[in-house]
C-alpha cells in the first residue's frame, strides 16, 4: 500500500520522499528496520499531502493561518495502520475541498506543460489552506474576482467582487465575519488622504474630525451601504460600492485593496438570513444611520488567490495571474518534481 501511495504522489504534483532508507532496510531483511523506515516514509508523504512542499519564501504573502501543523499525524497514521486502512488515510490527508479534487483530476490528464504547471501551483496552494474549511464559510478568490458562500458544506451563492489594483494588491488572509454594518461611515486611510492631497468636498459628505477625514453614510459613500465587520491587521474589508458599472468588466482590479462586492445588499441579506428580513434591512438603510447587525455565529472568511479552480457549476477554469504570484512557485518540467524551490 505504501509503495502505491508513493507512486501516486506524482498525481498530486508532489515529489515523493526519498525511499533510500526503506530500500536498504528491505535488502537487509531486518523487520524492525523495515517498519521504522516505512513509518518515516509514510509520515513524510502524509506531511507533504497535508502541509505542502513549498519553501517559506514561496509562501510569502500567504497569511491564512493553517492549524494543520497541530494535527497528530503520527497517531492518525498508527490508527489507520492498525485498522488496515492506509489507503483511506492517504486519501483523507489530501485537501478536503471539491476544487482540489477537480484540479487533481485535470492535472493527471493535462498534457500542456504551462497549464499543468498552473494546476500544480494551485494544488499546492490548497495544501496551505486548513484541511477542512468547515461547513459554513465565505471564500473570496482574488484571481477569479468572485466571493462564494458555503452553507452546510454546499455552495449557497456566488457574487462578483472587485479587488486591489496591481499597485495596491489585496492581501491573502483569513478572519471571521462578526456582523454586517449597514450605512457605514468611511474612515479614510492616510494613504488615500495623501493621494488626494487632502481635498475632499463637503458636498459629497466628507467631514474632518480630530485631524482625520471621514465620509458620512449614504449611497454615495465609498463603502456604499454595507461593510462587513471582519477584523484584520490589513484594514481590508468586504463592502458595497457606489461604482456599480465596474462589475461589468471581466478583469476587476480597481480598489486600494478592499473587496468591493457586487449586489452587496443581497449578499448581506443572505448572510443575515434568519436574523433580519430584506424589508428590515431596507428600513435600516433608509435611516442613513450606521447600524451593525451581528451574526448569530461568527463566519470564517478566506481571502485567497487561486489561478485555477472550478466555476459555480464544477467546470475547471484558468484565471489571469493578475498579481504575478504564480512566479513564486517554480515548477520543474518533469512530472513529479513539483513545488521545489
Amino acid at each position: 500500500m505504501l509503495d502505491r501511495a508513493l507512486r501516486s504522489a506524482i498525481d498530486d504534483a508532489l515529489t515523493a520522499p526519498d525511499d533510500t532508507a526503506l530500500s536498504q532496510a528491505r535488502r537487509s531483511g531486518d523487520r524492525d528496520a523495515i517498519d521504522v523506515a516505512a513509518q518515516a516514509l509514510a509520515l513524510a508523504l502524509a506531511r507533504s499531502q497535508l502541509l505542502g512542499q513549498a519553501s517559506k519564501a514561496q509562501r510569502t504573502g500567504w497569511h491564512i493561518e493553517d492549524m494543520d501543523r497541530t494535527i497528530d499525524l503520527e497517531g492518525w497514521l498508527d490508527r489507520a495502520h492498525a485498522a488496515g486502512a492506509l489507503a483511506t488515510f492517504f486519501n483523507a490527508v489530501r485537501p478536503d475541498h471539491p476544487d482540489y479534487a477537480a484540479l487533481r483530476g485535470a492535472f493527471v490528464s493535462e498534457r500542456d506543460p504551462a497549464r499543468k504547471a498552473r494546476l500544480a501551483r494551485n494544488m499546492e496552494r490548497w495544501r496551505w489552506m486548513p484541511h477542512s474549511l468547515g461547513k459554513d464559510y465565505v471564500l473570496v478568490n482574488e484571481a477569479s474576482f468572485t466571493a462564494r458562500l458555503w452553507r452546510d458544506g454546499k455552495l449557497a451563492g456566488t457574487w462578483p467582487v472587485i479587488v486591489g489594483k496591481v499597485s495596491t494588491p489585496s492581501p491573502v488572509f483569513s478572519t471571521r465575519i462578526r456582523g454586517v454594518i449597514l450605512n457605514p461611515w468611511w474612515n479614510i486611510p492616510a494613504s488615500i488622504v495623501r493621494e488626494k492631497h487632502g481635498v475632499f468636498p463637503a458636498s459629497q459628505g466628507y467631514v474632518q474630525s480630530e485631524g482625520r477625514w471621514r465620509q458620512k453614510p449614504g449611497p454615495g459613500n465609498a463603502l456604499g451601504q454595507m461593510k462587513l465587520d471582519m477584523p484584520n491587521p490589513y484594514s481590508v474589508y468586504m463592502h458595497d460600492t457606489p461604482t456599480k458599472s465596474l462589475f461589468t468588466r471581466e478583469v476587476r482590479a480597481f480598489s486600494h485593496g478592499c473587496i468591493r462586492t457586487g449586489d452587496a445588499i443581497g449578499f448581506a441579506a443572505t448572510l443575515l438570513d434568519g436574523v433580519k428580513t430584506r424589508a428590515q434591512i431596507d428600513a435600516i438603510l433608509a435611516t442613513r444611520k450606521e447600524t451593525e447587525v451581528r451574526l448569530p455565529r461568527e463566519l470564517p472568511v478566506y481571502i485567497t488567490y487561486f489561478t485555477a479552480g472550478t466555476d459555480g457549476n464544477g467546470v475547471l477554469v484558468h484565471y489571469p495571474d493578475i498579481y504575478k504570484r504564480d512566479t513564486r512557485l517554480t515548477w520543474a518540467a518533469r512530472p513529479g518534481e513539483a513545488c521545489s524551490a
